[in-house]
């Protein structure tokens, strides 16, 4: 297999350090292993009780994980409204699904992610007016301003703005609901979906938030709700469990967050007392999980350059930095340059679960790479959601002598140019599920 770069030319010690949070509790280094869809949890809208189960695939993907020696494992996006969904296939915590097998289930998770000592997390998010428009819809949220275009070949709904009554029992309740569950079923803190356009940053935008209510016009009024759910966590949780936040640090879109306000929301959130901001950046309109400008290629990060404006105002809340780091070369230099504290790892953790083990240990000098075009994301996404569902076809107790057993080589070009011609067929797939009305469950099965 091919890497980024053989060549070990920093010592990794540095990554290795300790992360304490305000709450009280710490990480075993600086690792963050990023939130990605999983989109292998059951599917069944009309039984609640057997909607967004966590699947046995699941479980055995975080048993690789949770034998990485990450500092923290965050969760795919949790769904915490069931009729709202990033896609068919979420893990979902709500009220009216809740019962002894949902919690077992989650149980099972949380313990998965902890075996080597990484702190696990629940992303808890809402798709708002990112719901497929074959799940709903007529999805909420900030305000009616439809999204564009589509998504797996599927659109999205015309939105219905959401009333002052609606926020606080279909949005806020419903966010603190499911982080309480997540402590009772032994998650150490949860992480709000703030970012990429989901519904809680349809309202810290000034794209999709037109209101004129208290929830709407200054950046104040549009992160009220943010705010609002973060005490209502606070009332339902002990003071050590974890609350941390995902946010843009820039939209790259016209009238869409800038850098200025995101340094501004982060002072905000930094005095209200989250434990940890995870710095990200994009929307479903403007994907930039990419090198959008030259100027940061070397440097690795997508988002460097921002995190760098916006790091000041953190005092007490850790700060992560996710996309883009490939070498470790780049993840030091982050470091040391003090425009993060954490590392967030995701596409390159599909290929290599235990990295972050293999960096510390001074294996590896960098992830993994592929022959894919990174700026394509709908393809690297989509190889990435393969290898998650290969992982997820064993325990790590049955490969745990090679941890790399079933998942696909990207940088091998017979296998790259198999997988390009699969997904010819699994598009024609999602296209035809599509027309026909059908949510688009589960993933590309590859072998």
């Amino acid at each position: 297999m091919k890497r980024f770069t053989n060549e070990i030319t920093v010592d990794a010690k540095i990554l290795g350090d300790h992360l304490k949070f305000r709450s009280g509790k710490q990480t075993q280094n600086r690792f963050l292993k990023a939130a990605l869809t999983e989109r292998v949890s059951s599917f069944d809208p009309q039984n609640p009780t057997k909607h967004g189960l966590p699947s046995q695939t699941l479980l055995n993907l975080y048993d690789k994980w949770g034998n990485g020696q990450f500092g923290a494992i965050l969760t795919g996006n949790v769904i915490v409204d069931s009729t709202h969904l990033e896609s068919a296939g979420n893990a979902i915590i709500f009220k009216e699904g809740d019962g002894p097998e949902r919690r077992e289930l989650f149980g099972k998770w949380s313990k998965n992610i902890k075996q080597s000592g990484s702190l696990a997390f629940v992303q808890l998010s809402h798709g708002g007016r990112q719901t497929p428009v074959t799940v709903q819809p007529n999805p909420f949220s900030a305000s009616s301003v439809q999204l564009a275009g589509e998504r797996r070949f599927t659109g999205f709904g015309k939105p219905v703005e959401l009333t002052i009554e609606q926020i606080q029992t279909e949005v806020i309740d419903r966010f603190a609901y499911a982080a309480k569950f997540a402590y009772e079923t032994g998650f150490d803190g949860v992480e709000l979906h703030a970012a990429h356009g989901y519904l809680l940053a349809q309202f810290t935008s000034p794209t999709t938030n037109k209101r004129t209510d208290k929830y709407g016009g200054s950046l104040e009024n549009r992160l009220r709700i943010i705010l609002e759910i973060y005490d209502a966590i606070r009332q339902q949780v002990p003071t050590e469990f974890i609350v941390g936040i995902k946010t843009n640090s820039v939209e790259f879109q016209e009238q869409g967050t800038t850098v200025d306000d995101a340094k501004e929301m982060c002072s905000i959130f930094e005095e209200k007392g989250f434990d940890f901001v995870e710095l990200s950046g994009g929307t479903y309109e403007k994907i930039a999980f990419h090198h959008l400008r030259e100027s940061t290629k070397q440097r690795e990060a997508f988002f460097l350059e921002f995190a760098e404006k916006i790091r000041p105002v953190f005092k007490n809340t850790v700060v992560y930095l996710t996309g883009g780091f490939r070498t470790v070369k780049a993840m030091v230099e982050a470091v040391e340059s003090d425009a993060t504290q954490g590392i967030g790892l995701g596409r390159p953790i599909t290929a290599e679960p235990d990295l972050p083990r293999k960096i510390l240990s001074g294996q590896v000098a960098s992830s993994i790479a592929n022959n894919f075009d990174e700026n394509n994301f709908a393809i690297t996404n989509l190889a990435s959601n393969s290898q998650m569902e290969q992982m997820g076809r064993t325990t790590f107790a049955e490969v745990h002598n090679n941890i790399l057993a079933n998942i696909s080589d990207f940088s091998n070009t017979e296998t790259s140019d198999r997988y390009l011609e699969a997904v010819k067929g699994y598009s024609e797939y999602m296209k035809n599920e599509a027309s026909q009305g059908k949510p688009i469950h589960g993933v590309l099965r590859f072998d």
